[in-house]
């Protein structure tokens, strides 16, 4: 290998063969969002006015950010408004940080930092005007080609800003706005995504691990992985609670608890879908253990494993079944049998006979059946042994209009509903006592 000296400020090991225009080549991908930019932080190919990139902590959202108004300044942007939760965190993040505007592309077209006057200053001519959310009256006047609002959750006034920033963007032929954020549930950002003309596009950390420090990923996933703040903080996704909702996010996080070493009563509960196919409903499974306390007040059920599948036939989710049934020693099967009555238990039966299964029915719709469940969550009588988001995400929205408009039965949450009522709300049985 010869080393040659392609630049004053860059060096790099070439071949002694490459051609000119080879090296030039090379030299271009290193600075070229195009050669190493990921599909999720691309913005070609898509018609918006607005693009809400939503993403977790180090997911290379600001990255994305800078990119996009370099792109913008090369192809002509004059005046570009640069928004942040405040002054500083413009200046920390935007402008100066590791992904911020002075620090990508050629070293010849990177701006210049007028702190003296909230502004950067490109050679070709183009202004970037700082702005703080926490003075929303601040963007009344100015008028911009293009903008990049950064972390728009942690805006002091969202709205005020927003608006303002929107009425601004009135010069060149196309003014766009760029919205990097870690999602929380608020309302103006749940506006904003409704609105038409919105992109909508999703990172994860994980996504940017190639970026991060080795032993970050790992740790954060480990402390926080399916959490709601993980997948809040880490996936992006916006977790939000609903008017009317039986379960709040909050409680759902609070009832995660490590499970005791031995538990009374075992039992799988069933709510079988009533057809087959990729677009049947899921057959809801649910594992929970029963651990008895001094008096039936003190009883305490843990949920131990969702084991749903979605699209299996009648045989393949009982042969399931007859699995999680061996594996935790149940003491039976509970079933929903309004859909498909006798049938459901003979399917599991004829897996394995000695499968005791019993039977319920329900006389009662699946938010009425819920709410006494919701009451024992509420006591603190019933735990999860871990994150489980997607039943959460079932429980969150049982009862709700946001689960009455949702194109999926809440099968997981109908199963643990099943199966805490028959642990704590039927009356007591003799104990069997096991050790897992």
């Amino acid at each position: 290998m010869t080393k040659h000296k392609v630049a004053a400020d860059h060096k790099i090991y070439l071949p002694p063969r490459l051609t000119r225009r080879a090296v030039k080549g090379l030299i271009y991908s290193r600075y070229s969002w195009d050669s190493f930019g990921r599909n999720d932080q691309r913005w070609v190919g898509q018609s918006w006015l607005i693009w809400l990139l939503l993403g977790g902590r180090g997911s290379g959202k600001t990255r994305t950010g800078a990119e996009w108004v370099r792109r913008r300044v090369l192809n002509g942007a004059k005046r570009i408004a640069l928004i942040a939760p405040s002054y500083n965190a413009a200046r920390e993040v935007m402008v100066e940080g590791e992904s911020g505007l002075m620090s990508i592309g050629w070293e010849a077209e990177r701006p210049k930092y007028i702190s003296s006057r909230y502004r950067l200053e490109w050679p070709n001519g183009a202004i970037g005007h700082i702005f703080s959310a926490e003075d929303p009256d601040a963007l009344r006047g100015p008028q911009f080609d293009c903008a990049w609002a950064d972390e728009f959750c942690a805006w002091s006034y969202p709205e005020a800003a927003l608006s303002n920033l929107r009425l601004g963007l009135r010069l060149g032929e196309n003014p766009r706005l760029v919205v990097t954020t870690t999602p929380k549930p608020t309302q103006t950002l749940k506006a904003l995504s409704a609105q038409k003309g919105v992109f909508i596009s999703r990172a994860r950390t994980a996504d940017n691990a190639k970026n991060l420090a080795p032993t970050f990923l790992e740790t954060v996933t480990q402390a926080y992985g399916q959490t709601r703040l993980g997948r809040q903080e880490l996936d992006g996704e916006i977790i939000e609670d609903f008017a009317g909702a039986l379960w709040t996010r909050a409680t759902l996080c609070a009832c995660i608890a490590p499970p005791p070493d031995r538990f009374d009563k075992i039992i799988i509960a069933v709510d079988p879908p009533v057809t087959s196919g990729a677009r049947s409903d899921a057959c809801g499974i649910i594992i929970a253990g029963l651990l008895r306390g001094a008096a039936p007040r003190e009883d305490k059920v843990y949920v131990l494993h969702d084991g749903t599948v979605q699209g299996l036939s009648p045989d393949a989710w009982a042969a399931r079944v007859v699995g999680f049934w061996d594996s935790y020693d149940a003491d039976y099967v509970l079933v929903e049998v309004n859909q498909g009555g006798e049938m459901v238990s003979a399917i599991i039966r004829h897996q394995s006979p000695e499968t005791l299964v019993k039977s319920v029915y329900a006389s009662r719709g699946k938010a009425a059946r819920a709410e006494p469940v919701s009451a024992l969550y509420s006591q603190g009588r019933v735990h999860h042994i871990c994150a489980f988001p997607e039943l959460d995400d079932e429980l969150a929205r049982l009862g709700t209009q946001a689960q009455i408009r949702g194109s999926n039965s809440p099968d997981r949450a109908d199963a643990l509903v099943w199966a805490v009522t028959d642990l704590l709300l039927a009356p007591r049985q003799a104990p069997r006592i096991r050790h897992i």
